[in-house]
């Protein structure tokens, strides 16, 4: 009898957006160290999907967001390695209360507005598979890794 398979990670990244602006952090941690990705991490079990963006969002930013201000606007099933899967869930926020600050210094080295048009060459694969897909209107879905 073959194993079962490993249920894939949930990840929330939130697209916290104004005008053409949109918030980056730089990665600080041994994953990524260096390079770009949206305020994102790990669903909780038990927690709805935008609680858990929204959640993420505010303790690594202080930006509070109202979980039903949040739009889901990508989705990307991601290969990571050949036993490891994740769908990540890319939200965009348009409307928050405080201004981002860097709340988690040990994982994050910074914050910073990028424009649409504008962003960084060394964003993570993954993370900018999503936020990539949906700044392209490349439909509701990318497949990434596979």
């Amino acid at each position: 009898m073959a194993p079962a398979p490993a249920a894939p990670v949930i990840d929330t990244h939130v697209i916290l957006r104004t005008g053409d602006k949109i918030l980056l952090s730089q990665r600080g941690g041994p994953y990524g160290y260096g390079r770009w990705h949206a305020p994102s991490g790990k669903l909780d079990q038990g927690e709805p999907l935008t609680v858990g963006a929204a959640r993420e969002l505010r303790e690594e930013t202080g930006v509070e967001v109202d979980p039903g201000h949040l739009t889901l606007v990508h989705t990307v099933h991601h290969r990571q390695e050949d036993d490891t899967e994740r769908i990540g869930l890319f939200f965009e926020a348009t409307e928050w209360e405080s201004e981002p600050v860097n709340r988690e210094p040990e994982k994050c080295l910074g914050l910073e507005w990028f424009s649409v048009h504008e962003l960084p060459e060394d964003i993570i694969e993954y993370p900018a598979a999503g936020l990539l897909g949906y700044l392209r209107g490349n439909g509701a879905l990318t497949e990434h890794g596979w």
